[in-house]
């Protein structure tokens, strides 16, 4: 029996057989503005059924982030709740891993990149899910 297939934590997280693991983001036609998840409608601009899919980038900049020291049950603390903008448009949450949750170790604007893993939890079946989280960009 082989091993099953690891099922995508969020609909935007593209597991294509063969492939690596990606982003997927929609990009307005009219204005370039970048979403996550699919929409008929720019909230940018407006334009109406302008939004084309896009595979997002696996680089982008720290623009903020949490150091979360309470949590659920089971979960580890602290963690460091991150958004980043990703180089060539799209602004995503995820936690920022590789990293002492320490202030003094964080930087606004630190190079980031997108890594893909287990998530450490299975659905009732025992399947495993795949998430993203962001490290520190090595140089």
């Amino acid at each position: 029996m082989s091993a099953a297939k690891p099922l995508p934590a969020v609909d935007y997280l593209k597991l294509p057989e063969g492939g690596e693991p990606y982003l997927e983001g929609y990009k307005c036609k009219a204005c370039g503005a970048v979403f996550l998840g699919e929409r008929t409608v720019c909230s940018k601009c407006g334009a109406r059924d302008a939004l084309a899919p896009q595979k997002l980038g696996t680089k982008g900049k720290l623009y903020a982030y949490s150091i979360v020291h309470r949590s659920f049950p089971g979960v580890e603390v602290p963690y460091i709740s991150a958004i980043v903008d990703l180089e060539g448009g799209g602004t995503l949450k995820g936690n920022l891993i590789n990293i002492e949750a320490d202030p003094a170790k964080l930087k606004f604007d630190m190079p980031v990149e997108v890594v893909f893993k287990d998530a450490g939890r299975k659905d009732r079946e025992g399947n495993s899910y795949m998430a993203y989280f962001f490290e520190p960009r090595r140089a």
